[in-house]
């Protein structure tokens, strides 16, 4: 990997808050989701992650800033000469290789052995990398492995998944039966009052490593399917609500449907249909409203009476609606 605070465009010096506040807008620029015709976004955005997750561990910060490791997580070799060497272990100090000393090889053992992983082999090598995607509950990045420990088997891919979920089970934050790429059927907890959009991540839910090391995230973002009586507006909602000619003339009281079930709305005499009614607190979450549009709704095939009265209306009582 390239110096983590070159990826990151940030200086040696800086802050926690600062580190994490660059790596957001570096990862939401180069998400794949967001270039999905850029076949080098991916690498960019694994490389963006991989250099956060290594300034945000301090140990490997520290050893990194004092130059006793590289990008990789590998330790700096120097001070040990082709000769004679110290030695490690008991072994014979200044003795050549096969003749009781070590071998660089040795050496690099048992420095590795200090950081808790085991030498890659012919004494050398960058640490195996792992991508994930950008996360947008947590705010941070996935793992970058180095030198030993859970980096050295490659993580699984994490894995786009849409769940579609009708508006009640959005309202009501439901279970919802969502099928992973690794085949099986979950039941997701939505968030409460999610949102259209939202994204949630699943662990361990994505596609397996294919070296054997831990599987990928899922991340599902969610998609509100359009309502067949409802529409959004934000948290509001519209609803229509048919209505007869004597109910808009003389007043009454009709059924209206809502997330929550049906309530009684109360129609003023001679209502005006051109405004909506408004129920408080009937929106999406219960944190907007439910506008109820009334709709006058005429006999099917006419009625000659009513022909009759509205000749008559408009013949000896006519007004005005349009300029």
């Amino acid at each position: 990997m390239r110096d983590p605070y070159s990826v990151l465009g940030v200086p040696r010096s800086v802050s926690e808050k600062d580190l994490k506040s660059a790596y957001r807008k570096l990862a939401k620029a180069h998400h794949p989701d967001q270039n999905p015709d850029d076949p080098k976004a991916h690498a960019k955005f694994a490389e963006i992650s991989s250099a956060y997750d290594f300034l945000t561990d301090a140990e490997k910060r520290g050893q990194y800033d004092r130059g006793e490791i590289d990008a990789d997580g590998q330790p700096k070799f120097g001070g040990f000469s082709r000769g004679a060497g110290a030695g490690f272990g008991g072994g014979t100090p200044g003795a050549r290789p096969g003749q009781g000393g070590f071998s660089a090889e040795d050496i690099l053992k048992e420095f590795m052995s200090g950081f808790g992983g085991a030498a890659p082999r012919g004494g050398a090598g960058a640490g195996a990398g792992r991508s994930a995607g950008f996360d947008p509950f947590q705010g941070t990045g996935a793992g970058f492995a180095g030198g030993g420990g859970r980096g050295n088997t490659m993580r699984g891919e994490d894995a786009p998944v849409t769940a579609t979920v009708s508006l009640e089970d959005a309202h009501t934050a439901a279970s919802v039966p969502l099928r992973m790429p690794n085949g099986k059927v979950l039941n997701v907890k939505l968030p409460e009052k999610v949102e259209d959009g939202q994204q949630i991540r699943l662990k361990g839910q994505g596609l397996p490593s294919p070296l054997g090391g831990e599987a990928g995230d899922a991340i599902v973002t969610v998609k509100i399917a359009r309502h067949k009586q409802f529409r959004r507006d934000g948290a509001d909602l519209r609803v229509d609500v048919p209505i007869t000619l004597y109910e808009a003339v003389l007043g009454g009281k009709v059924r209206v449907p809502t997330l929550d079930g049906s309530v009684e709305l109360s129609i003023p005499p001679s209502v005006n249909t051109t405004k909506a009614l408004r129920l408080k607190g009937k929106g999406l979450h219960g944190g907007g409203e439910l506008y109820a549009s009334l709709k006058i709704v005429l006999p099917e095939n006419g009625d000659p009476d009513l022909e009759s009265l509205m000749r008559f209306w408009r013949d000896q009582k006519p007004y005005k609606v349009r300029e």
